[in-house]
């Protein structure tokens, strides 16, 4: 058994169970501290409660919030949901990518220094709480609808997947990536990882589902990284069907190293745009509860066996988070 790092301490794999591997409790874009909105931290605290003990009723048991440090990471907060839930939560270290993060400051550094601050947050706390990170984060490219679709991995997202690289190197947590599925960047992050000699069974190649494309699939699983089915319900950037077509094609011609999740928020920092408020109604199944209630009894319907569910939400993650 190995040591997973939760916002409330130290866990096994075995203590994992169920888990949604990328969820988000809060998320506040760049310069959202700088409005003059009143963030409801008791209203929102008691939401999140609310929705983690619904998603434990169903037989969640993980919960992991790969949130980078620049979009509105609250450890406090998970802490406190975790503890009154009852529910494991997972968060992470890592920037964001260029289009929406990486500070300046960050791109005037080197992968190493970069790194050295992840290793501070795995082994000493995120934001000076004493609340340890338990993976890594990293992004390439942009969101759908919200940026124009990148055509080259940036250099500043190539530093800091060495730095998530170099950080891994030491602490031996896993990382978890993020990708546009417009244009995925999947292929060129394994190969600057490849460079940097990380370990691919510790890699979850994330929002893969709405890709829709099985050669950029195969290329992911042969090389021994993990897919992250991750975004059901977001049906603005691919509908649910189709995230099932290929979750399902993969999975009869025998990969099942995937991993499943919604990427749903709880909750902004800053104040809702019309952006956001247009987004939440086009995606009323973008919530924790999706996977148990509908996306689950749809793939026994086609056919998928309970242990092949099993180990997409119970033994993928211990092996990804257990090496």
């Amino acid at each position: 058994m190995a040591k997973v790092q939760t916002v409330l301490g130290d866990k096994t794999t075995d203590d994992l169970g169920f888990t949604l591997i990328h969820e988000h409790l809060t998320v506040g874009f760049p310069g959202y501290e700088w409005d003059n909105w009143r963030f409801d931290r008791k209203k929102e605290l008691a939401g999140a409660v609310e929705k983690l003990q619904e998603i434990k009723s169903l037989g969640v048991t993980s919960f992991v919030d790969p949130c980078p440090m620049e979009l509105g990471r609250d450890p406090e907060f998970a802490a406190e949901c975790a503890d009154k839930a009852g529910l494991n939560v997972i968060m992470a270290t890592g920037l964001y990518n260029e289009a929406l993060g990486i500070p300046p400051h960050f791109r005037s550094l080197a992968p190493d220094d970069i790194a050295e601050v992840y290793v501070r947050e795995i082994t000493e706390g995120m934001n000076k709480t004493g609340i340890k990170a338990g993976l890594i984060k990293t992004a390439t490219g942009g969101i759908p609808g919200m940026t124009e679709t990148a055509t080259t991995l940036s250099k500043h997202e190539e530093t800091c997947l060495r730095a998530a690289a170099r950080a891994h190197a030491a602490t031996g947590v896993p990382i978890l990536c993020h990708n546009d599925e417009l244009g995925p960047f999947g292929r060129e992050t394994l190969d600057v990882f490849e460079e940097e000699g990380v370990d691919f069974n510790r890699v979850l190649i994330g929002h893969a589902c709405g890709v829709g494309d099985m050669r950029y699939y195969f290329d992911i699983l042969e090389r021994g990284a993990w897919l992250g089915f991750d975004r059901f319900g977001i049906d603005v950037i691919a509908p649910d069907k189709m995230r099932l077509a290929s979750l399902i094609g993969l999975l009869a011609v025998g990969y099942d190293r995937v991993m499943l999740s919604h990427d749903a928020v709880h909750c902004l920092m800053g104040r809702p745009s019309k952006t956001w408020d247009d987004f939440v109604a086009a995606c009323p199944n973008n919530n924790y509860s999706h996977i148990l209630k509908n996306i689950i009894p749809t793939l026994s319907r086609a056919g998928v066996s309970e242990g092949t569910i099993q180990t997409m939400t119970v033994e993928n993650p211990k092996s990804y988070f257990g090496g």
